[in-house]
């Protein structure tokens, strides 16, 4: 309590999802079980492409870097949900909400990196020629750094305004992560402007992204469409398939998490939602990626017998 007699909230509560133990437990294992998967397949990526020189390319860069960031946004969420369905207090420390909350708002960097690998089979297909001058090393370092650095600042303003709101009670989160919506419900003074920018930077995002990436699409479509060889079109939309269901995927619940967030959603179903874009989604993409990729899953499979992968002279 501080000086003024006004309570100040030190810690939060997070609800997740209540449960008889036996449900908590089941839960528990099943999440755990869908971490590890998500770690080693995307740890798996990183040293696939790491180790063999075949995919030291833009593509598998890119897709590196797309794994590297799978890995640390289930991290900020995950262990702290498997925590608290063993606890009984099930609380997070003020700071620790928040930085939850900075981190779990790094899926604009992945919108992000879903533009520049679109952008990337744009130039592979419809350019052909062009691509080796164009998407040259630096430039692909260039776009990564980028994608990193604007998704880092995308809302660290409205975040650290957020932040400084009092909150002086409840301090009951229904939900198992902390994000912009049950925060700013608990907060003391209604701040609707600062809820606004953050919905409306969101969707600014969300929408200009998937527009970018509908628009490559559309142009590789029209390309693929005049290749005379059925085997070449069909190589060359299959390059983008695993792309377009990681995109799908994405896109589709992030719409109906940021875009519409009083589209008069249950607080369970947006739960649930949270949980397939935070923690199932994660766990998917190096299946789909390295399902119809001859070079990643040759590699992946070195990695998996734990063979560094010797390149012949």
């Amino acid at each position: 309590m501080n000086k003024s007699g006004i309570s100040t909230v030190t810690q939060f509560i997070l609800l997740g999802f209540p449960g008889p133990w036996k449900i908590q437990i089941i839960l528990f294992s099943t999440i755990l079980l869908i971490y590890i998967l998500t770690l080693t397949g995307n740890i798996a990526i990183i040293c696939a492409v790491r180790w063999d020189r075949r995919l030291h390319t833009p593509m598998y860069v890119l897709l590196a870097n797309f794994s590297f960031l799978e890995i640390w946004y289930v991290t900020c969420t995950v262990p702290n949900m498997l925590v608290n369905f063993l606890s009984k207090t099930k609380t997070i420390s003020f700071s620790g909400c928040f930085t939850q909350f900075y981190f779990f708002s790094l899926d604009t960097t992945e919108c992000f990196f879903l533009c520049v690998m679109a952008y990337h089979r744009y130039l592979a297909i419809c350019r052909p020629l062009h691509y080796p001058s164009i998407m040259t090393r630096q430039l692909c370092v260039i776009l990564v750094s980028l994608c990193w650095l604007i998704g880092f600042l995308g809302h660290a303003i409205t975040i650290f305004f957020i932040s400084q709101l009092p909150f002086c009670g409840p301090n009951i989160i229904d939900h198992f992560l902390c994000d912009v919506d049950p925060l700013m419900a608990l907060s003391c003074a209604p701040a609707p402007i600062i809820k606004h920018v953050f919905h409306s930077v969101s969707s600014l995002i969300i929408i200009t992204t998937i527009w970018y990436i509908l628009g490559s699409y559309a142009l590789v479509l029209r390309v693929v469409l005049q290749v005379p060889s059925s085997a070449g079109g069909q190589k060359a939309f299959s390059t983008c398939g695993s792309h377009l269901v990681v995109v799908s995927l994405f896109y589709g619940t992030i719409v109906m998490m940021y875009v519409s967030p009083t589209s008069g959603n249950s607080v369970a179903m947006h739960k649930i939602i949270t949980l397939i874009y935070s923690v199932v989604t994660p766990v998917l993409n190096p299946l789909i990626y390295s399902l119809r990729n001859k070079a990643m899953k040759v590699a992946l499979h070195q990695v998996i017998c734990g063979m560094r992968i010797i390149q012949p002279l």
